[in-house]
């Protein structure tokens, strides 16, 4: 805030009268001095801050009285003048200063904060740099012309902003990096053609010149170049085609910190944003990149060594607790996760703490510290640039600067700024150290560990028998083949490292998993999958929480192990904090879905679908697998996450009909889920039973595009591509088997039925057991109307007449049939989905009382999954009073069973237990107080 006379300490004093002095020696013969003494009051404090501005407005007088206008309004733009080059330094700087001045008065008056005060400064760069190329270009184009690529367009050179200028946090007195770049090669046009490689090489060492050379006006802005591809010995421009090879093949880890930040501040601005989207993927990996801490630890101690040797650690950017710490930190979790995490790749540090709490990948009140100290050392690191305009992050060592520094931040002296300095930069070492802390200590030296290394020709089984294998020969054997194998030999030196720490640690954790054994042939499949892909030996490597997530999850899932090893991606899941909170709804399943079709790449967009389902079908598993929901939500949200992949699916395949085929006017189309899609009760791993319905005008014979179909072929084509997307193979696997089966006259019918045909069917020619199906049946995807169509055909074939004795006769031959054919239960085992009183019989019980009571009682139409149905059935008496409670009970049961079967890939046969025989009890009793009697399980 302002200083009064006689709050300047004493030692001070001096300097501000001599400061005054100078500028009322200036301003005099404007008439602007002595001005009022709230305009002093501000003068002392900014002799004290800053001899850089006093300087400049002794230089320009006329600026104070703009900077003491109400709100310091920003300063009007210079002209360069085409034909007065010689005078474009002049002006260039003369407004930077003038600009820069203002940025202190703002500060020092309390109009801006750190954040505002390093857009501003920003902003002045992105004017500078806009103005000077503009007036380049326009004389490159007098005397070169333009240059115009093959196809005759023209070409402009853009300039990318690297580091604080990218992230536009840009600090009072920085240089600017800065890398040239130009879309395509070609000529230009002018009386003196010039290569685009020449043309914009010249024109960006212009453009450096112009703003970075010292003249009598100091500078505008210093420029440095050295970030380019092949830093000081390379091209100063290159083409995007350039860009892109040099990225390829020679891209290295500092520079994805580098690019992280980049952002096009001048020329073509459009063409460089679209372009910084192709570099996305080297930026950020689309998995949990941990391989990105190696790098910083490299980066880190270089740094750390040439503070140690030029004794910088009062540096506030490079030494402890500093700057770039914070910059570090932020930036690797950015690159860590930023490839799964949109929301991270954020270029400015000030946006992505909060982005990195909000991911919860930091601690909130973690986050709110960072946030302070790097707003209280860009503050510091402003004022000591502010004092005379230098590019320095070092606290000075003179006494009368450090009172001046101390000061102007508010301070009675230095040591109390000190103070405050070092409260900071301790918070930023101790979360900097957490992250970056060497791993090379992680697995202690031990018995397990030693046994490793002695592979393949020492090492003793008796190790693995007392560290609690239960067969140690077998295991040894196993572990002596790995060593051995290909994979392993080939690893470089760095993976062997990573290997050589997390596999004894994998050990200790296989001999505390309830499977020992199991857990370790499963952890040696997944690792034969990822030795090629060092990233997920270094996540297992820096995250041990994830290494014990991950034995836990193998020693009692076969499935998920099987998922792991084949999708290594999946290993992601295992530090998503999402992966322990809530299941996302349907509605935000959907979103994720639909994100494919933003994709341009039709391979891509499906591979991006198909690592979507694999990545919440892995969510959901571990929910269950870990006892946080039961079976019957896990079987709801599968086939809630398969109705979003079809409705994705079928926008995809209707993309793609209508480029090739165009559409057919007013015609509608419908996929139906049955089964236990429809039944929302789908389970891993199950197949998808799918009828696709169509519609169309009776006087449209065609589609209306290049190449035109008859509606007929053209619903069967969208229909064949449905299924052959949904079951294409992938990266990430396959999407879903699709079983068609139940369409109108099975296999022998059309693959789409139309509304006619399908309403037709129903009436006429189904069996009851169709009408069964239909109960469970559920519009999917499709054309709304033509979804409440399906509704309303559906309602009416439910609920028609029909002669009670039939419909159960035929309802308990069917399953009679189905339990001969397909019961697999034994003298040990009971088949919990076909077996007497199994999953089965409680969905025939609910079908039929749908089938028996829908005529007079509609409500029972509207449900489709299993406890809807009950509670339904039960509200209309139909099913025995008080029976409801237990029926939900004995459901739930089967299905945590069955889930935990699969899961572990065993057959749905269980061992009875009291809760199993109970469910099958109440089961049976509600089939035959229904006059259902499905009886008992065939004799084997």
């Amino acid at each position: 805030m302002p200083i009064p006379a006689d709050a300047v300490p004493a030692a001070l004093v001096p300097l501000v009268d001599r400061a005054l002095a100078r500028l009322a020696l200036s301003l005099n013969d404007s008439g602007s001095w002595p001005p009022p003494e709230p305009v002093l009051a501000q003068l002392r404090l900014l002799a004290i801050t800053s001899d850089f501005a006093i300087d400049t407005l002794c230089r320009q007088p006329a600026l104070l009285s703009h900077l003491t206008q109400n709100d310091c309004p920003p300063l009007p733009l210079p002209e360069l003048d085409p034909q007065q080059p010689a005078d474009w330094p002049v002006r260039l700087r003369r407004y930077r200063t003038a600009c820069s001045t203002r940025l202190i008065w703002r500060d020092l008056a309390g109009l801006d904060d750190v954040p505002a005060t390093l857009a501003g400064a920003t902003r002045l760069a992105e004017e500078c740099l806009a103005l000077a190329l503009a007036a380049l270009e326009q004389e490159f184009a007098t005397r070169h012309g333009v240059v115009r690529a093959a196809d005759g367009s023209a070409q402009q050179l853009v300039v990318f902003g690297l580091g604080k200028l990218g992230g536009g946090e840009l600090n009072f007195s920085s240089d600017v990096d800065l890398v040239y770049a130009y879309p395509q090669g070609g000529e230009s046009d002018g009386p003196r053609p010039l290569a685009a490689e020449e043309y914009f090489a010249r024109l960006g060492q212009r453009l450096a010149r112009l703003l970075d050379e010292t003249t009598v006006d100091g500078f505008s802005h210093r420029v440095d170049l050295r970030l380019r591809p092949f830093g000081s010995a390379g091209r100063v421009a290159l083409s995007f085609a350039g860009m892109d090879q040099y990225f390829q093949r020679e891209g290295r880890d500092w520079e994805r910190y580098a690019w992280l930040k980049a952002r096009a501040v001048a020329g073509d601005i459009a063409a460089g944003e679209a372009w910084l989207q192709t570099l996305r993927p080297f930026v950020y990996r689309r998995y949990l990149d941990f391989t990105a801490l190696d790098g910083l630890r490299e980066m880190k101690a270089a740094i750390t060594a040439e503070v140690s040797r030029r004794d910088m650690f009062d540096d506030i950017k490079r030494g402890p607790g500093g700057i770039r710490e914070i910059e570090f930190l932020s930036q690797a979790l950015q690159l860590i996760r930023g490839g799964r995490e949109a929301s991270l790749r954020e270029r400015r540090l000030l946006h992505a703490l909060p982005a990195l709490v909000a991911c919860g990948q930091m601690a909130p009140q973690d986050g709110e510290d960072l946030l302070h100290a790097y707003g209280f050392l860009r503050r510091l690191e402003n004022r000591l640039q502010m004092l005379r305009d230098a590019q320095t992050h070092a606290l000075p060592t003179d006494p009368t600067d450090r009172l001046r520094i101390a000061c102007g931040l508010g301070y009675a002296d230095w040591d109390a700024l000190v103070a405050a300095l070092d409260v900071q930069r301790d918070r930023v070492s101790t979360e900097f150290g957490a992250l970056l802390a060497p791993r090379a200590g992680q697995a202690a030296p031990d018995a397990l560990a030693n046994y490793w290394r002695g592979l393949p020709d020492g090492g003793s089984a008796e190790v693995l028998a007392e560290a609690g294998f239960h067969d140690p020969a077998g295991a040894d054997q196993s572990l002596r083949d790995f060593a051995q194998s290909l994979g392993v030999k080939s690893l470089s030196d760095g993976a062997r490292a990573r290997l050589d720490r997390v596999l004894p640690a994998l050990l200790h954790a296989a001999t505390r998993s309830p499977q020992p054994d199991a857990a370790l042939k499963r952890v040696l499949g997944l690792l034969q999958a990822v030795l090629r892909r060092t990233s997920y030996l270094a996540l297992l490597d820096e995250q041990p929480s994830a290494l014990a997530r991950l034995v836990d999850v193998l020693a009692r899932s076969a499935l998920l192990a099987e998922r792991i090893a084949a999708y290594p991606l999946l290993l992601d899941e295992l530090l998503d904090v999402r992966v322990s909170g809530p299941m996302p709804d349907a509605e935000t399943m959907q979103a994720e879905c639909d994100a494919a079709l933003a994709v341009d790449d039709p391979e891509a967009a499906l591979r991006i679908l198909n690592e979507t389902r694999l990545a919440l079908s892995f969510r959901m598993a571990l929910a269950a697998l870990d006892g946080r929901q039961r079976a019957v939500d896990s079987t709801r949200e599968l086939a809630q996450l398969a109705q979003g992949v079809v409705v994705t699916a079928l926008a995809m395949a209707d993309a793609d009909m209508r480029r090739a085929h165009g559409e057919v006017p007013g015609g509608r189309f419908a996929i139906i889920g049955y089964g236990s899609l429809g039944g929302l009760e789908l389970g891993f791993g199950s197949d998808l039973d799918l009828v696709f319905l169509h519609d169309h005008p009776a006087d449209q014979d065609s589609s209306n595009g290049a190449r035109p179909l008859d509606p007929g072929r053209w619903y069967a084509r969208l229909a064949q591509k449905v299924m052959a997307l949904l079951g294409a193979v992938t990266a990430a696997g396959r999407l879903y088997d699709i079983d068609v089966r139940l369409r109108p006259d099975g296999g022998k019918g059309s693959l789409v039925s139309s509304l006619a045909s399908y309403t037709e069917y129903q009436r006429e020619r189904a069996w009851t057991w169709e009408h069964q199906a239909l109960v469970r049946a559920r519009g999917i995807a499709g054309d709304a109307s033509l979804l409440s169509d399906f509704e309303q055909i559906r309602a009416t074939t439910l609920a028609r007449p029909r002669e009670r004795d039939v419909l159960y006769a035929d309802v308990v031959k069917m399953r009679g049939r189905m339990r001969t054919e397909l019961d697999r239960s034994d003298a040990a085992r009971w088949d919990l989905k076909q077996g007497a009183g199994g999953i089965v019989d409680l969905e025939f019980l609910l079908q039929t009382g749908v089938l028996d009571s829908a005529g007079s009682n509609p409500q029972v139409l509207e449900p489709r999954d299993t406890p809807s149905l009950i509670d339904a059935l039960a509200a209309i008496a139909w099913l025995p009073g008080g029976t409801s409670e237990a029926l939900h009970e004995a459901h739930a049961a089967l299905l945590d069973v069955g889930l935990a079967c699969t899961l572990d890939r065993r057959p749905r046969l269980a061992v009875p237990t009291p809760a199993l025989e109970e469910a099958q009890r109440v089961i049976t009793a509600a089939c035959e107080a229904a006059e259902l009697p499905f009886g008992p399980a065939p004799a084997q």
